[in-house]
Parts: C-alpha cells; structure tokens; sequence
C-alpha cells in the first residue's frame, strides 16, 4: 500500500513538473499547488477556492497535502493546463479580458464560471451575452452630489457608438451621452464599497469624469464590462482598418498604474500640503479631494524622458510648504515641478516606480496633442 502511494506520488511530481502546468490554469499565478481531479487542471489556491463553490463540475485538491490515487493521476497526466484549455479555451473573443492573479475576486470567479460552468468558449461563433453589441439593464449608481448609490437604466450601443444612462426607467433623454471611444472601465470593489464595483470613467471636454456603479449578480457586471470592450473593439476595428487585432485589444480598458494617498503643494511650493487622492491613469495624474469624486480638482501631464519630464526622490531642499508625511517625490516637467509627499517609503517606491515607467515611455502623436492641451490650458 505504502508503495502504492510513492508511486502515485512520484507519478504526480512528474506531471506537476511538466512546464504547461508551472502557471494556475486560470490566473497565470506561478508555482500552483492545487489541482481539479475532474478538469485535470493545475490551480493557485485563490483560483481553487473558486472552484469550491462549483463542486458539480470542480472536486479540488491539495498537491502537497491530499491522496492521489493512481486513477486521478493517470486523469490529470491524461489532461494537465495545456490539454484543458485547448477545449474550455477555444474560441475566447479578442476583446474578453482574461484576467490574472491581480484582478479582483469578481473578475477571477467569473472567468472561472464562463469557461467550466457555462462553456462559453468552448463552440466557435456561440452567442453570448456581451457580444451583439447593444446591452441594455439597470446598473445602481452612485450619485454625484449625494453619494447614494440609486438603479439607473443604462444602454449600450455599438450601433450609436455609445453607453448613455438615464435617470427614470421611462425618460426619453439620456442624462448623460458618452461616445465610446472616451471611456474606460475598471473594478474598483475596495473603493467602491462593493465587490462587483465598477469605475466608468470618460473624456469630457479633455477633461476626466467618474461614475461608479456596481451590481448585485458578479456575472452582469463583468458581462457589462467585457460588452464595453466588444463594442469598442468593433468601434476601433472601423476606426483603425490597418492596425492588428492585438494592436486594438491593448487599446481597450485598462487598469490605472497606481492609486493611493499623496499630500501636494500648490505651483509656488510655499503652501501648505494638502492630502488629496491621487491616480494615475498612463499620463493622466488625477487627483482628488476624496476617492469617490466624479470630478478630478486637477490634472498634471507626466510626459517622457525625452521631451524634459523625470521623477527625483526627495523634495528639493529649502521646500517652505509644511507637510506632515516624510516621504518626498518630485516631478519635473519642461515648465515647473510638482512637489508630493507620501506617508511611508514603500508608497514612496511604488508612485517612483509607477512614474518612471511612464517617463521612459516614448510618446505617441496623440499624447504630444494631450501635451499640447495642458500647455494651453496652464
């Protein structure tokens, strides 16, 4: 019987080693410990949470700490990540967004679900609920003003090229018309107060506007953000006829680079610091009087190296302004310095990295028109 187990056991490590199954199936986490005896799947233990919650179609368990008898490993060196996903993996749209072990809970689980429980990707062309490019529904919306979350009908339209919301089920006018090309998405369940949070933010007059939404069922929200990506896939495709399908795909929603707390001073570095919510979304930098705001109070351009931006740790000495954090960073532009501090080093280490990565971006025609629009605007 002891043999039996060894044996067993050395037949697992050989499959676990095998470099197709040395990532999570499902969020791309290195090194998974975990795996499904009936997918024959190789799983991070976040991802094998997810996957306890489906039992019908998902029987975890521990690499390490669990019995694998022979069967279950002849199953999973039958199968492994690289076989699984050539069936559950097929035929994903280019505009779905496969998310990884930094996304939130509600993104993981229903990517976990759309492939195992609802095969959606399983059959070429199979119609799913994000992709005939109109979606209409009640999203709860949190006021501008008020901050109450409230249902509001929203509908998208690749046809109109555009998401609107209005404010009574049965209004004939949107309250608001927002042209696709402008807007992003992202989860945000930790500010929002919610974990199916969603942030649309869009361009209006070049300036960046907030809506936060959320709602209750994980799968509608994320359907409403990936029906947000298939319609700007399409709008871009018409937009852009020459440029590839991946070229389009990384022009669709995105994360921003970093978020968090900073204290700033004003453009004669004498006034006192003042603690704002910062964003920074590529080479926008946002900030605002509370995380929530629909409105930024304002926005500062980080352009490349090449065109006169850096970022220097440290404020530059003889800084008059008080502030109360200790953890200095200066950004230079062609035209002045923007002055920061943050409450420890490591906030101080992610924003520099955050910033360089930026900088040493070289910048795109559009960005030097974006440039151009701050100038003028200063």
């Amino acid at each position: 019987m002891a043999g039996g187990n060894e044996r067993s056991m050395r037949a697992l490590k050989e499959v676990w080693k095998r470099p197709e199954n040395s990532l999570c199936a499902d969020c791309g986490k290195p090194d998974p410990d975990w795996a499904s005896s009936t997918l024959g799947v190789f799983i991070c233990l976040s991802c094998s949470g997810i996957h306890r919650n489906i039992p019908s179609i998902s029987k975890v368990k521990s690499l390490k700490m669990d019995h694998w008898d022979d069967a279950q490993v002849q199953f999973l060196a039958k199968n492994g990540n690289a076989v699984t996903k050539a069936t559950y993996e097929a035929h994903i749209p280019i505009y779905y967004y496969q998310p990884t072990y930094n996304d939130c809970q509600v993104l993981r689980e229903q990517w976990i679900r759309a492939k195992y429980e609802r095969k959606e990707f399983t059959e070429p062309g199979k119609q799913l609920p994000y992709s005939d490019g109109v979606k209409e529904g009640i999203l709860w919306k949190r006021g501008r003003d008020s901050g109450q979350f409230l249902p509001r009908k929203f509908l998208l339209s690749e046809r109109e090229g555009c998401l609107k919301y209005f404010t009574k089920q049965d209004a004939k006018e949107p309250k608001i018309n927002i042209k696709i090309d402008v807007i992003n998405a992202t989860f945000q369940p930790e500010k929002i107060g919610n974990p199916n949070g969603l942030q649309i933010t869009y361009l209006k007059d070049n300036k960046t506007r907030n809506i936060f939404v959320y709602h209750e069922s994980g799968k509608e929200v994320v359907d409403w953000f990936n029906a947000i990506r298939s319609v700007q896939f399409h709008y871009l495709k018409v937009a852009f006829p020459i440029a590839s399908d991946n070229e389009i795909k990384n022009r669709l929603t995105r994360n921003f680079l970093k978020e968090g707390y900073m204290e700033k001073t004003g453009p004669k570095q004498r006034e006192a610091f003042k603690k704002r919510w910062f964003t920074l979304d590529h080479r926008r930098l946002m900030y605002f009087k509370d995380p929530l705001d629909a409105f930024a109070k304002g926005e500062v351009f980080v352009g490349s190296r090449e065109n006169g931006y850096s970022v220097q740790k440290g404020l530059p000495s003889g800084t008059q302004g008080n502030f109360s954090w200790n953890y200095g960073i200066t950004i230079a532009t062609p035209d002045r310095e923007y002055l920061f501090t943050c409450e420890t080093e490591t906030d101080q280490l992610e924003w520099i990295k955050a910033f360089t990565s930026v900088i040493n971006q070289a910048m795109t025609p559009q960005e030097y028109a974006i440039e151009a629009y701050f100038k003028f605007k200063s």
